[in-house]
């Protein structure tokens, strides 16, 4: 079973946008994202390439341009695409309402 840590409003995430969230005892930092469609999806906030803060790229569809090199990730699997090669771990999100809830760190060490 998951646990959930609530995370706030879809309205404290601009569309198209992203914020950034700490978990206790979590060293990597997740980004959250909302598309323009107000789907939400969560990602340790790390390009598969270079580290980059995904979480300061350009939202597109269902996928953000890496900051660092424009590298572009599908927000539901964390896979790069086209021809870049790499992925970055998914967190589980539900929406409760209008809140935000993504799972555990359980589940992000898991997610590695």
């Amino acid at each position: 079973m998951t646990d959930w840590i609530d995370i706030g409003t879809l309205a404290d995430i601009p569309r198209r946008g992203a914020r950034t969230v700490r978990i206790e005892g979590e060293a990597r930092e997740i980004a959250v994202f909302r598309t323009g469609d107000d789907s939400v999806f969560a990602l340790v906030n790390e390009c598969p390439h270079k580290k980059g803060p995904l979480s300061q790229g350009i939202v597109h569809g269902h996928s953000v341009a890496c900051p660092l090199h424009n590298w572009n990730i599908a927000l539901a699997s964390g896979a790069a695409q086209g021809e870049d090669k790499g992925c970055t771990p998914t967190i589980a999100v539900r929406m409760d309402g209008d809140r935000i809830l993504i799972a555990r760190p359980e589940a992000l060490k898991a997610a590695a």
